[in-house]
């Protein structure tokens, strides 16, 4: 007879369920925290259908962090799943916004309140800032935009580029950006 293991919570259990691939978990964890998930994007202007996207999302996230070992229970489960639901609902968003319309949609060819030259001030500051980007160079560029421009979180950053952890991204985020502000100040 097999002994019976005795998890001091539900949290542990689940994440020897995760690091067993036993996809029991997946349930477990979609069906706790679909609740909260829900909310958050519907009052996000969010539909079911994007909650739903979003929490599994989330869920996959939690998955492929403890399968690979890069996962540290440093809060419940539910706090960190939160947390990632929030961020990708956030990447989802602004992805949302810079798409072009698809349809004919009236707002999209709406007039802008921008003058001719405001417009072109906009353009001209927006291509200064390509440029010192340009000069900058990786790893800072790469950073930069990463953490601007598509918000990725410190923690996914330093997956993607191989730093030691979110501190380290967050201190060399911080010299990068001082030295793109350098560039920009000396070609102004």
């Amino acid at each position: 007879m097999k002994p019976t293991l005795f998890f001091l919570n539900d949290d542990a259990k689940i994440l020897d369920l995760i690091k067993k691939g036993d996809e029991e978990a997946l349930v477990i964890v979609y069906s706790q925290n679909k609740n909260a998930i829900f909310s958050l994007v519907m009052r996000n202007n969010g539909s079911e259908h994007d909650a739903d996207d979003v929490l599994q999302e989330s869920v996959v996230i939690l998955w492929e962090r403890v399968k690979s070992g890069r996962f540290e229970y440093t809060a419940k489960l539910s706090t960190f799943l939160y947390a990632v639901a929030k961020n990708v609902w956030s990447r989802k968003r602004m992805r949302k916004m810079r798409e072009p319309a698809t349809e004919f949609d009236n707002d999209a060819f709406a007039t802008t309140d921008q003058s001719p030259l405001d417009e072109m001030i906009s353009s001209e500051r927006s291509r200064t800032i390509a440029d010192a980007l340009e000069q900058l160079g990786d790893p800072c560029k790469t950073l930069l935009l990463l953490y601007y421009w598509e918000e990725r979180s410190q923690e996914e950053i330093a997956v993607q580029m191989g730093f030691a952890n979110a501190a380290t991204v967050k201190s060399k985020k911080y010299t990068c950006k001082k030295m793109l502000e350098k560039i920009l100040k000396n070609n102004g």
